[in-house]
């Protein structure tokens, strides 16, 4: 018997195991990944610099905490979306866009932040607008159409 079996959470399996697919959750997996790593080491970073505060001001600190915790959050979105949750890929489209518009205006605000944040952000950015263009392409889009 071949029937079409449902997701639990309303994607079917045939959308979720068509190569496209699974080739567009690799991509956005990957690019949170790296995301979430460099995110990371760059609270790391800032932790084992917070005694120069020509490098590491308050703001710096702020910053590199929010966007380790949200990278982190992403990289459970993306875990849940590549499992067909509609709700986990509506979060990661929105917060990839969100931090890709929070990071451009990061960038842009001249003296606000050290430059090695600016660049390290410029980098995150880069990152994301992968993720943005992957999550939000016919193939993504189609496998969570509303049914």
């Amino acid at each position: 018997m071949n029937t079409r079996r449902a997701h639990p959470v309303g994607v079917s399996e045939e959308d979720l195991s068509h190569p496209r697919t699974r080739q567009a959750f690799r991509s956005a997996k990957r690019l949170v990944g790296c995301y979430a790593g460099l995110s990371v080491l760059t609270l790391i970073a800032v932790i084992l610099l917070r005694n120069h505060p020509d490098m590491v001001t308050d703001a710096v600190g702020v910053r590199a905490t929010v966007v380790a915790a949200t990278s982190l959050l992403m990289v459970s979105f993306a875990a849940r979306t590549a499992r067909g949750h509609s709700r986990s890929y509506l979060r990661l489209r929105l917060a990839s866009g969100i931090m890709v518009v929070a990071i451009a205006v990061i960038v842009a605000l001249p003296g606000a932040f050290p430059v090695w944040l600016r660049v390290e952000q410029g980098v995150c950015g880069a990152l994301l607008i992968g993720v943005v263009l992957t999550v939000n392409g016919k193939q993504m889009r189609a496998a969570f159409a509303s049914r």
